[in-house]
């Protein structure tokens, strides 16, 4: 009886969220395709609006929170991890810069923008430092007190942080469109009506030098405002599933990142990202310029991924292929950020395999096939395999129960009670294993591939012990030790392999977020899909997709981070 308005509650939150989401959807939706009467003032006043009710029950929170620290709470262990906050706050940092160039650029065009364009960023500051603030130090709760009132809380900081998200790709996706249709220009595509959707301000600027610095930079560092903002969403996502929550208490194993022992997956993920770096520089200098060098573009393009994914999906095959050799359990328990992990992984990675799809339908169905669009077929082809395995291997890992610590085992004793009830201290670890327990009256302790057990015996009287020479009690011992260590030998080579393995997809997906994430699209530049399904359609195709298939890589390389720490 007493769950019943707590689930009314969450229905209802998560029905205001929608709403307030789908509001603002149709609201940035409306000012960018200039519906008459709704303009950029508009949309900047509602997202002022929902920051500054986040802000206020934030401050709330925390107040409360801190009249009453002294209290004892639950914590999520598994939600808001230390390398996840630190993260955040790198983007959170960005973000504050690209606010700060924000500032500049409304002082320098002041006399034809409107007052909120000034305002937004300001308010945008603020809002990002106290979020920052607030996750670092209340990410892991457990609500167990005003639960409906801090369920709409937290679904309003949500949803204002998923609206934040759209409004930043939106821009983002426009000025990227803009860069396409000035590419076309230059290339002499007549065939294509090709209109320039121009937001810029009817009014000179007062520092041109300093308005260029500002007008490019805002862009450059669009991609990790919005990281920043899907990040948040997430992780105050999984503190709305945790309010009312009933946890069971025990103690949560640490696991630090240490550089020790992933020496060849680093070198090999940091080749491939300097690679890519560069890859990425040269595309963006010589894509525009001419046909031919757009062409040259595009293939080196094409063979740099082709080289890439096909490592990647060598490596979790590998990785795979150890999981199945493995006898390890799963670990079932309610865990709502491993769960919205595996859901996000899976959704995500739908945004690529829609442009993939495409790619491949364009080039079966194209009448004229330009030589670098076959490079196409097999980058799409093994985009979505990769995808499939990467999702596989994270998922199966971040399911997987740790390994015991072979050194604390060594170190156990156990404590039986005997027939005279008396305490005795049981044989170390080794002698246990090695069979030379001493049998005392009744209970034997003894281990079997790796679990500890007590094993009882017959005993009616004083039992005759058999003797054994000291050779051949010498000869059963070598043999057991070096059973045992030849076992803990193979684990340890397997765990090596693994961690190295999820170092390097951590590069490498580090390294597939940058090309998209700075303007270095492929699915615009190829032309094969627009001539196929026309400009528009996949125009729409291409900037709804994309934003999901760049949040992957993201991820994807925290989630992996994440299984490198476990493993």
């Amino acid at each position: 009886g007493g769950s019943y308005p707590q689930k009314n509650a969450e229905i209802l939150s998560s029905q205001y969220g929608i709403n307030l989401f789908l509001a603002g959807l149709l609201l940035t939706f409306a000012w960018a395709v200039h519906a008459v009467g709704i303009s950029k003032s508009h949309l900047l006043s509602y997202l002022i609006t929902l920051m500054l009710i986040q802000l206020l029950w934030m401050l709330w929170y925390l107040c409360r929170s801190c009249t009453q620290r002294r209290l004892i709470r639950d914590k999520d262990t598994h939600a808001g991890a230390r390398w996840l906050k630190c993260g955040i706050t790198l983007f959170a940092v960005i973000t504050l810069i690209l606010d700060s160039f924000k500032i500049g650029y409304y002082i320098d065009f002041s006399n034809c923008l409107s007052a909120t364009e000034g305002i937004f960023p300001v308010t945008h500051a603020v809002h990002t430092i106290i979020q920052v603030y607030f996750l670092w130090c209340h990410a892991k709760d457990i609500i167990q007190s005003f639960k409906t009132l801090e369920r709409f809380g937290v679904i309003h900081s949500v949803f204002t942080n998923l609206l934040l998200w759209t409004n930043g790709v939106l821009t983002e996706s426009k000025h990227q469109l803009n860069e396409h249709k000035e590419r076309l220009i230059t290339l002499g595509f007549g065939n294509i009506t090709i209109v320039l959707d121009d937001h810029a301000p009817q009014c000179n600027c007062t520092t041109t030098t300093l308005c260029s610095i500002f007008s490019q930079g805002i862009y450059y560092l669009y991609p990790f405002n919005i990281e920043y903002h899907i990040l948040a969403s997430t992780m105050l996502y999984v503190l709305w599933k945790n309010i009312g929550r009933k946890v069971e208490h025990h103690q949560q194993h640490k696991t630090p990142f240490k550089f020790h022992g992933i020496t060849v997956g680093m070198i090999f993920g940091l080749i491939v990202l300097i690679s890519t770096i560069a890859i990425v520089v040269v595309y963006l200098i010589q894509i525009g310029r001419s046909k031919i060098k757009s062409e040259l573009a595009l293939t080196m393009f094409y063979l740099h991924a082709i080289c890439v994914l096909a490592l990647m999906c060598t490596t979790g095959i590998v990785a795979l292929l150890i999981y199945r050799l493995e006898d390890r359990s799963l670990d079932n328990s309610k865990n709502p950020a491993r769960k919205l992990d595996g859901e996000l992984l899976v959704g995500t990675a739908a945004g690529s395999w829609l442009l993939s799809w495409g790619s491949i339908l364009a080039i079966i169905c194209a009448q004229a096939h330009p030589k670098y669009t076959w490079y196409n077929l097999p980058y799409s082809i093994l985009v979505i395999i990769e995808k499939y395995i990467q999702n596989l291997f994270i998922i199966e890992s971040i399911h997987r129960e740790q390994e015991k610590v072979n050194d604390d085992i060594k170190t156990l004793r156990i404590v039986t009670v005997s027939r005279g009830s008396t305490l005795s201290l049981s044989p170390s670890y080794k002698e246990i294993y090695n069979g030379r327990a001493t049998r005392d009256g009744g209970e034997v302790p003894c281990l079997f591939r790796g679990t500890v057990c007590g094993r009882e015996t017959d005993g009616g009287g004083a039992g005759a012990k058999e003797e054994t020479s000291q050779e051949n009690s010498s000869a059963t011992h070598s043999a057991s030790d070096f059973s045992f260590y030849s076992r803990n030998s193979v684990t340890s080579n397997k765990r090596r392999i693994l961690k190295n393995i999820a170092a390097f997809l951590f590069l490498c997906n580090l390294s597939l977020w940058i090309p998209p994430a700075f303007g270095c699209r492929p699915e615009y530049d190829n032309g094969l899909e627009e001539i196929v399904f026309g400009f528009e359609p996949w125009i729409i195709v291409v900037n709804l997709a994309m934003p999901f298939s760049i949040f992957y890589r993201m991820h994807s390389a925290a989630s992996l981070f994440e299984v490198n720490c476990k493993t």
